[in-house]
């Protein structure tokens, strides 16, 4: 199914009471709102929402709406949900919500009840970056590599056949998707390889894109990357099947300080883990196809490396 929250929260920000129409439409959608801005921004009641929210509504929107003028967001979103339909030979319904973040991710996935939601932020994809909205400028051609990818990351966690620690995790969860939690119990190797099938799911849902746009990096980020891949394979080697938030950070979050990437007398790229877990992925999507690999335990991952190469991607 596709929500499409923009006109909704246009209409907030049109109102002349801005911050009631707001909690309103909050109210309307807790559900999902509150998972997501837990997840990806803080606690909805927590004392800096005010001001996170005030600044939201403030911010110029000029792009955005012009964005909706000239895209039509549902049609796009619901020709990419059908061929990930296909390709990850989806057995379970996924939301897909379409809506205005407050500065967060440009797309991310949970699983509310038991059910898998991708959430995409719109104004990250207006194609010119806005200081006011944090707005990446992101090409809005880039929108359904996106979505195919979260799409991906649901199947893995809700799909019955998977056979995932983190469907594990969100089962144990009371079929809830929490990044923290799940991101102090899962091994880094899930975690890496859930990024990585990911990557490839949007190849095959989203064909066409340049290498590099498939992992959010520019050319200059991912040709470093190549270069450093035996380093970077080296330095993960230790800690794949170890499990804290730290490691997590380390290897797939943005915004980490060098010293937090600090790793063997070098700093990792930030968000190393996407491209580390691609590479990982690929022996047992050639294998098996993305479909039984967005839902393969992680230790198949690393059976597939070692049968094709006699040894483990990257080893």
């Amino acid at each position: 199914m596709i929500i499409n929250l923009v006109p909704e929260f246009l209409a907030v920000v049109a109102s002349s009471a801005r911050d009631a129409a707001y909690q309103q439409y909050v109210e309307r959608h807790r559900q999902v709102l509150e998972a997501y801005w837990h997840n990806y921004v803080l606690d909805l009641d927590s004392p800096h929402t005010r001001e996170v929210v005030a600044r939201a509504l403030a911010a110029d929107r000029t792009d955005l709406r012009r964005l909706v003028q000239e895209v039509d967001l549902e049609r796009l979103t619901a020709e990419v949900l059908d061929r990930a339909t296909t390709v990850l030979e989806l057995d379970q319904e996924v939301d897909v919500y379409l809506t205005v973040g407050v500065g967060a991710a440009n797309a991310a996935e949970l699983v509310v009840g038991g059910r898998g939601v991708v959430v995409v932020c719109v104004e990250h994809f207006t194609g010119e970056p806005n200081p006011e909205t944090y707005g990446l400028g992101l090409a809005p051609r880039l929108l359904p590599l996106w979505i195919a990818h979260e799409i991906a990351h649901t199947v893995r966690y809700t799909s019955p056949t998977s056979r995932a620690e983190l469907r594990r995790l969100v089962a144990d969860a009371g079929g809830t998707y929490d990044y923290w939690e799940t991101g102090s119990r899962a091994s880094l190797r899930e975690l890496l390889v859930n990024e990585g099938v990911a990557v490839q799911a949007a190849r095959g849902a989203a064909p066409g894109f340049s290498d590099e746009e498939y992992f959010g990096f520019t050319r200059r980020q991912y040709r470093r990357m190549r270069e450093m891949e035996s380093f970077l394979f080296r330095a993960v080697e230790p800690d794949l099947d170890r499990s804290g938030l730290g490691l997590r950070l380390r290897y797939l979050s943005g915004g980490t300080s060098p010293a937090a990437r600090l790793v063997n007398g070098r700093v990792l790229p930030e968000r190393a883990g996407y491209y580390l877990g691609a590479r990982m992925a690929e022996p047992l999507v050639a294998a098996r196809g993305v479909a039984a690999a967005a839902r393969a335990a992680a230790a198949e991952f690393e059976a597939a490396g070692r049968q094709r190469t006699g040894r483990a991607v990257g080893a």
